[in-house]
């Protein structure tokens, strides 16, 4: 069933005429030809639309001729479809838009689900809409109909589970644009429920690329396409003999989710490598006598609280972990862990000390006030520390403190949760660990000392601030080599305090971060010996905490106020220790910065309280060791061969073979460079370039 011939002719003549209507400002339709595959269609009616009437009409070709239908009568066997008519949005003015949609439902067309895929179109009708003003026929508009029951235009699809294929063998979506099953998608040519008939209404406007089927195309470097064309003699050296289309799931083996919610907890794989009775290496995991990790709660990468996570040997750290109250649940002690000490059979017990936390509002915050009258209360550890002594590769003991505190059963709110671990040598006396040996590793305190009798500082500090972020309940955490740090808190200020005091008590909030007088050059200087590697710490620009000026105070505004303390540490390679490049402190520096601050009170000012922001920052400076080779004039002038004023950097063309490489070992690089020269001379030779020579002279002879 295809459209008689007469109707391609009436329509390339109404084309002709939509083309040169609208340049003469005649009523037209646009666009003039409608194929309609669908159960709805729309044009535009642009021109002089005022006074213009548009009736529908289905066109009866008799004996090979199609008759020109009436304008202005409505034909009475197109009771299967409407004709709307509504002023356009654009211009609505001088354009109609027009939608002539079909009426009856397409399930018709079949009574069974085998019918759904038959190969026939279910409507094949020509409709024509015209416009007249006064019955005077302006415009015409021919729709041809074509309609296919399987059409997912008109069907409902399918609610049965697709079938996933294996995309080790094949592409996950061999056909991305087919998105209704049992039903053809418009315009996708690789859908296999489209029939040869519907798929021609298409094809020329098939979705390209991936998404219309060409999920594996062939690239330029795989030898099975460079055949058949013109390739250099060294192609076959360096062509691609494997398909690693991306598309394919070489790289994962599908399979379907379940859709559970992700858990936080670590992965351990149920088949755990225990070499922990030959010794401990550094990295390895601690393993209890149950064959299983000694776990701690950690920070991911993420951000995320890791419950399970494992805990390294000779690797400490401090982290603090964010849970909701009623949420927490309390985990196995400690105390009842038995570890493995990294002998044969040998075992070591933490030994715990428990202590009441005496301040809830550094932990919890956010509370709830709940009824007197509830469950007992319970215990839930807000901070523990734990330290392991270790003996060459071996553990000989572990100490941990737990602090606990007290909660109601049913109080909401958020905890704050710190757990710490730290390694230290077995014949340690106190906590004052080394930070290297002998230069400083990364990621360690930096090691102070005072030689004030009132201070027995070991370090630098940073605030870590937890609540409100106060400086009254901020905790302080070491200042790490090698890596910069920015913390900061907030100073209650009182309203009837003056200048001079909020000058003196932000100068003891920011010397409170460095209370030590020196610092060590290495990372194993004896804090007995003064003169074993200590440099004095540089104090710039120390504050004045005297007394205010007359206008200061009365103007609300205190003058010169401390309020950053930015300390710049400066280091420098100092050799190599089997090697491993040693680093060592060179000096520190200490400077404040003053600002104006107001008090900000709002619209009245009462009885409050303001907050004076303070901030202290850590910035490491890396110093040369040796100073860098002033340029020769020739560099200076000739900036042909300058890398870093030319795109082309020739001397970097053979940059793997140079001293300055240093991703692989210099004899590696080398051998890897004749490697390469002797392909290079093997595809030469088997190029016949004598032959090549030779057939040139003779042709230039000739």
């Amino acid at each position: 069933m295809r459209l008689p011939p007469p109707l391609p002719l009436l329509g390339g003549l109404l084309l002709l005429q939509g083309v040169w209507r609208p340049l003469r400002g005649d009523l037209v339709f646009i666009p003039p030809v409608i194929r309609m595959s669908g159960p709805a269609v729309s044009a535009s009616l642009v021109g002089g639309t005022e006074n213009v009437t548009v009736s529908l009409a289905l066109v009866q070709d008799k004996m090979g001729l199609s008759p020109v239908p009436d304008c202005g009568v409505q034909d009475n066997e197109t009771g299967d479809w409407s004709l709307t008519v509504t002023p356009s949005v654009v211009r609505p003015e001088n354009s109609l838009e027009v939608t002539v949609r079909l009426k009856r439902s397409l399930q018709s067309c079949f009574s069974n689900e085998t019918d759904s895929f038959s190969e026939s179109p279910c409507v094949v009708q020509t409709l024509v809409v015209s416009a007249a003003r006064n019955s005077s026929c302006l415009a015409h508009l021919l729709i041809q109909v074509e309609i296919y029951a399987n059409s997912s235009l008109g069907h409902n699809a399918s609610e049965n589970v697709t079938v996933i294929p294996n995309q080790v063998y094949q592409p996950l979506g061999p056909c991305p644009c087919n998105l209704t099953a049992g039903a053809c998608d418009v315009r996708c040519c690789c859908d296999q429920e489209c029939s040869s008939n519907l798929t021609a209404l298409f094809r020329d406007s098939c979705f390209p690329g991936v998404f219309g089927g060409d999920v594996n195309p062939p690239f330029d470097q795989l030898c099975s396409v460079q055949t058949a064309h013109g390739v250099p003699d060294w192609f076959p050296f360096l062509c691609v003999q494997l398909d690693n289309s991306p598309f394919l799931g070489l790289f994962y083996l599908g399979s379907i989710s379940s859709g559970q919610r992700a858990s936080p907890e670590v992965y351990l794989h149920a088949d755990l490598k225990d070499f922990s009775d030959f010794g401990y290496k550094q990295g390895d995991p601690v393993m209890t006598a149950e064959k299983e990790y000694f776990t701690i709660p950690q920070v991911s990468l993420a951000g995320r609280c890791l419950r399970n996570a494992p805990v390294a040997f000779l690797q400490n750290f401090d982290v603090q972990c964010v849970t909701e109250l009623d949420a927490y649940q309390e985990q196995d002690g400690a105390a009842n862990v038995k570890v493995k000490n990294g002998a044969v059979g040998g075992i070591v017990t933490p030994k715990v000390i428990y202590e009441e936390a005496t301040d809830l509002d550094k932990f919890i915050t956010n509370t709830e006030t709940l009824l007197s009258h509830g469950p007992a209360p319970r215990n839930v550890n807000v901070e523990e520390h734990y330290i392991f002594r270790w003996n060459n590769n071996t553990i000989s003991e572990i100490n941990v403190r737990i602090i606990r505190a007290e909660v109601n059963a049913q109080q909401k709110g958020i905890m704050t949760q710190r757990f710490t671990v730290k390694f230290l040598s077995y014949n340690s006396v106190n906590e004052k660990e080394s930070s290297g040996n002998p230069g400083y590793q990364l990621g360690k305190p930096v090691r102070a000392l005072s030689t004030n009798q009132t201070s027995n500082a070991t370090t630098l500090h940073l605030w870590q601030s937890a609540g409100r972020g106060l400086c009254t309940s901020a905790t302080f955490k070491p200042v790490l080599f090698g890596e910069n740090a920015l913390s900061g808190c907030l100073l209650e200020v009182a309203m009837n305090e003056n200048c001079a005091q909020l000058r003196e008590n932000a100068v003891e909030l920011l010397d409170s971060l460095i209370p030590a007088t020196h610092v060590a050059m290495r990372g194993n200087s004896d804090y007995n010996d003064l003169s074993d590697g200590w440099l004095e710490i540089i104090r710039a620009d120390a504050p004045d905490t005297g007394a205010d000026s007359p206008n200061s105070s009365a103007n609300g505004v205190c003058l010169d106020v401390p309020a950053q303390l930015s300390v710049r540490i400066l280091f420098s390679d100092a050799g190599a220790v089997e090697g491993i490049t040693q680093q060592e402190i060179l000096g520190v520096e200490t400077r404040f910065s003053s600002v104006n601050w107001p008090f900000q009170c709002g619209l009245t000012c009462e009885d409050g309280a303001g907050f004076f922001p303070l901030s202290a920052s850590v910035q490491f400076i890396k110093i040369p060791a040796q100073l860098p080779r002033p340029r020769t004039r020739f560099q200076i002038n000739f900036t042909e061969y300058d890398c870093n004023r030319n795109e082309v950097c020739w001397p970097q063309l053979l940059y793997p073979l140079t001293q300055d490489y240093q991703g692989e070992p210099y004899p590696q690089c080398v051998a890897k460079g004749f490697l390469l020269l002797t392909f290079f001379v093997l595809a030469v030779v088997l190029s016949n370039p004598c032959t090549r020579t030779r057939k040139a002279r003779n042709s230039a002879t000739i």
